[in-house]
């Protein structure tokens, strides 16, 4: 083995193959200006304002005050919460998000201070004349005209924070309601003006619909909860755990880019945020190690992008499902489990084999942190997560209260640590323990209340955009009406069906967020895979229905969600992947199209749950579950090996087929399918075996 000590640290240099790398000679720091400039331009949310003056402070005190207001509302529900909220989110949003992105982030003009105003004004308009609005049973000439404004501020304080997608999506929506007279076929509708202003912005089905509902509570609450939780640091925890777990392992650098993101996506609500995040770690270490440029943007990507599925959080759509889909929280997040598991392993299996391939090793074990001793000093740092994981499966509190548990379990975490340290006699002193901070300081209070208010504004804006689309949905009814087209078009061929959905929906979530994602490509695509399956799987749908109410939803909602969500690594428009290229330095889409090879577990799951809800833990006993997770799993090895056309050595297009037969077989649950998959795969090694044990040995020197 080559001298480690003499093993070049210079930002190209690439360690050979079969060379263990010490942690820091591959540790390369990315420039945090870069950083910042990633974030900004691939996460429209991350740049925002920051004024150096008093407009700065008096921001910060509306954002505290707005995080109050919300917390006020968990215990004493307040009626006209939904206008409130998104008066100050709009208000907040024009305040802290300039026109245009390159617009300078230290000044703040007249004109956004008046549209703040405005903004806020149409909507508490709705708080102090809420009963009367209620009562009334036709809306007055200028109430109809602040409606419009409404609808107006809205797509702009959007198109600010979240980006124009969404507003293209939901400005064809309202085009369509307007001239629906004069659209043809499935499009057609005669809408007046006062009707369709009524309903978007009046009714309950439209802006101040179920999705602001859900983030004036769940969602809110988790955001502030995610600021808290940043306070101690456990972005740090989650980082040097993965290192200690798969640092030294073969190919160390990319296993701990999936695992690291994979634990930041419990919490985490952006799959852009989570590569940029931990990517700006293990994306250099990659390179270093000698991945290519793109694989290492890729892999970080694909595993972030994972982080929205990954449950209990799911990028907080898991909140939204519970009213749309109809079933309880902990059904959700169970449902969610073996999909997530099968989806990081496929990303594991295919990094294995890369490092395999090519001979890349980890790092030094003796330079990474020991797991041991890190979860003994920092592991009180995942309580927090740990708490409202129990709270949410293990007890019948809301996840309002779940998310206000977690943040006093932050709060409290470091001083719980400080009592064990005095209590414990140890290597610290009295002295040398109080002197270190015990917790959360007054300082870190009010900047969680005032991040968490912040970072709850694109998704706020973004819900409120999609009940536009919502909205024009029931109004017209067009939603039926795709669905039909959508189903004559495919002949009434469910898989054909399943795939013009699964097209619709990644294009529906290109540059959308994940709340918002899911609510638009839920409203369209949804109700089109739950009537064709009553139709092509009566006996699925009759399983499902004897399960409870609500459980037939529950696979085509998590359909559409996966793809919208794997928008976000699917060319051309893949946002995570094109952020993970940024930090890589590769070209944007052929590392788009080298994360979507890594996540074809994302591709492939939610066909298989549709045929078989098995895979989601619905009416399946625990040995059912358990036989089901291990055959699915040496599935994803079966794909794994097809896709990288390696086990020992290069696979031939036959075993490259067998693989890939035996894993898709594996992954669908049934015991003709196992034997058969297993049968292939057992094959595929044994051949590939025996060719390397017959390869002639190299002559001795």
């Amino acid at each position: 083995m080559a001298d480690q000590n003499n093993i070049p640290d210079m930002p190209e240099a690439i360690i050979p193959p079969g060379v263990e790398a010490p942690i820091e000679a591959v540790h390369e720091e990315v420039n945090q200006a870069e950083l910042e400039a990633i974030m900004n331009k691939y996460d429209r949310e991350s740049a925002f304002r920051v004024l150096p003056d008093f407009r700065g402070k008096a921001i910060g005190v509306i954002c505290v005050l707005f995080s109050i207001i919300q917390l006020y509302n968990t215990f004493n529900p307040i009626t006209f919460i939904r206008p409130l909220h998104l008066g100050l989110v709009m208000l907040l949003g024009f305040l802290l998000y300039p026109a245009k992105r390159t617009s300078s982030k230290t000044t703040l003009p007249w004109y956004d201070i008046a549209l703040a105003v405005i903004a806020f004004g149409v909507c508490f308009y709705q708080v102090v004349n809420e009963n009367a609005l209620n009562a009334r049973l036709r809306l007055k000439p200028f109430e109809m005209y602040l409606g419009i404004l409404g609808v107006i501020l809205l797509l702009e304080a959007t198109r600010r924070v979240v980006g124009l997608p969404i507003v293209i999506i939901a400005g064809t929506f309202i085009l369509i309601a307007l001239f629906g007279q004069y659209l043809p076929g499935f499009l057609k509708s005669n809408l007046s003006i006062r009707k369709i202003v009524e309903h978007l912005w009046y009714d309950k089905e439209g802006v101040f619909g179920p999705a602001i509902g859900a983030c004036t509570t769940f969602i809110f609450l988790f955001m502030l909860f995610g600021a808290f939780l940043e306070k101690t640091g456990v972005g740090q925890f989650f980082i040097d755990l993965a290192n200690a777990l798969a640092g030294h392992r073969r190919g160390g650098p990319a296993k701990v880019a999936v695992l690291s993101s994979a634990l930041m996506g419990t919490v985490s609500g952006s799959s852009v945020a989570n590569t940029v995040g931990t990517g700006s770690f293990t994306i250099p270490m990659m390179k270093r190690m000698g991945y290519r440029a793109q694989f290492a943007g890729a892999v970080e990507a694909a595993a972030s992008t994972g982080g929205q599925i990954m449950p209990p959080v799911m990028g907080a759509a898991a909140f939204l499902m519970v009213d749309s889909v109809g079933v309880n929280y902990g059904t959700i997040i169970k449902a969610a489990i073996i999909p997530a598991l099968l989806y990081f392993t496929g990303i594991y299996m295919i990094i294995d084999l890369e490092s395999k391939k090519h001979g890349l090793m980890g790092l030094a074990k003796d330079k990474l942190p020991k797991a041991k001793k890190l979860i003994m000093e920092n592991g009180y740092l995942a309580l927090p997560l740990l708490a409202i994981i129990f709270i949410l499966v293990g007890t019948s509190l809301t996840p309002a209260y779940a998310a206000l548990i977690g943040m006093i379990v932050a709060a409290v975490g470091g001083y719980f640590k400080t009592i064990v340290e005095l209590l414990v006699p140890g290597k610290k002193s009295v002295q040398q323990i109080m002197d270190s901070r015990p917790g959360l300081t007054g300082r870190d209070y009010w900047s969680a209340l005032e991040t968490g208010a912040r970072s709850v504004l694109g998704v706020a804006l973004a819900c409120g955009t999609s009940g536009v689309v919502s909205g024009v949905i029931t109004v017209t009814g067009i939603g039926g009406r795709i669905g039909g087209g959508l189903t004559d078009l495919a002949g009434g061929n469910l898989i054909l069906l399943l795939f013009f959905t699964m097209i619709t929906s990644i294009i529906l979530g290109m540059g959308v967020p994940t709340t918002a994602n899911y609510l638009i490509t839920s409203s369209v695509m949804a109700p089109v895979v739950i009537k064709a399956m009553q139709v092509a799987l009566p006996e699925v749908v009759a399983s499902l229905q004897a399960a409870g109410p609500g459980f037939v939803n529950l696979p085509p909602h998590l359909f559409t969600f996966y793809f919208g969500i794997v928008a976000d690594i699917t060319p051309p428009v893949c946002l995570a992947a094109m952020a993970g290229s940024a930090i890589a330095k590769s070209d944007p889409i052929k590392t788009g199209f080298e994360a979507t090879r890594l996540a074809i577990a994302a591709f492939l799951i939610p066909y298989l749950f549709i045929f078989n809800p098995q895979l989601l833990m619905i009416n399946a006993p625990w040995y059912d579950i358990l036989r089901m997770t291990i055959t699915a799993l040496i599935g994803m090895f079966g794909v794994a090996m097809a896709l990288q056309r390696f086990y020992v050595t290069k696979l031939n297009v036959i075993q490259q087929l067998m693989a890939l037969a035996g894993g898709l077989l594996l992954i669908d649950p049934g015991a003709l399918t196992d034997l058969i998959g297993i049968a292939l795969i057992a094959l595929v090694i044994i051949w590939q075996r025996i060719q390397i044990r017959n390869q002639p040995r190299p002559a001795a020197a």
